[in-house]
């Protein structure tokens, strides 16, 4: 069974990768209603404002991470698999969600930008039902490039 870095990280796949995963968080973001979704469309929009390139740089440095905190769910996933990876990973909400957080989080700790870190902690309070939210289509990204 490959790892998901072996997949999703090869050099041959990885800029079509980071282009879907550019497209994600865009839908995320486009979808969200309601008050929490002004604000996460806010947040969003103030760190693009910040460097045009903010995201793709973002994804950039981020993925591979990311990567590393799915791989788990994935040979999971793998070893019994039932339905599609996104389902998987909704299923696993909270275990997927606080994996993937702790990427953000960690990387956050770090910088030294106040926009992004005033526009993350403004998000943060909500982002794990945000994350919960995009489990499906991220697991159906990660089943693109994996299966």
């Amino acid at each position: 069974m490959a790892s998901l870095q072996t997949t999703l990280l090869d050099e041959n796949t990885a800029p079509a990768v980071r282009a879907d995963v550019r497209a994600l968080i865009d839908a995320e973001v486009s979808d969200k209603k309601g008050a929490s979704g002004l604000a996460v469309k806010g947040g969003y929009g103030a760190v693009k404002k910040v460097s045009p390139s903010v995201v793709d740089d973002a994804v950039a440095k981020l993925w591979p991470s990311f990567v590393e905190k799915l791989d788990p769910f994935w040979q999971r996933y793998q070893a019994a698999p039932a339905g599609t990876f996104g389902e998987f990973l909704a299923a696993n909400g909270d275990e997927a969600s606080d994996a993937l957080l702790s990427v953000t989080d960690a990387r956050i700790d770090e910088t030294s930008k106040s926009t992004i870190k005033k526009a993350y902690s403004s998000l943060r309070p909500s982002a794990k039902k945000n994350v919960t939210e995009a489990l499906p289509r991220v697991g159906a990204l990660v089943q693109k490039y994996a299966a």
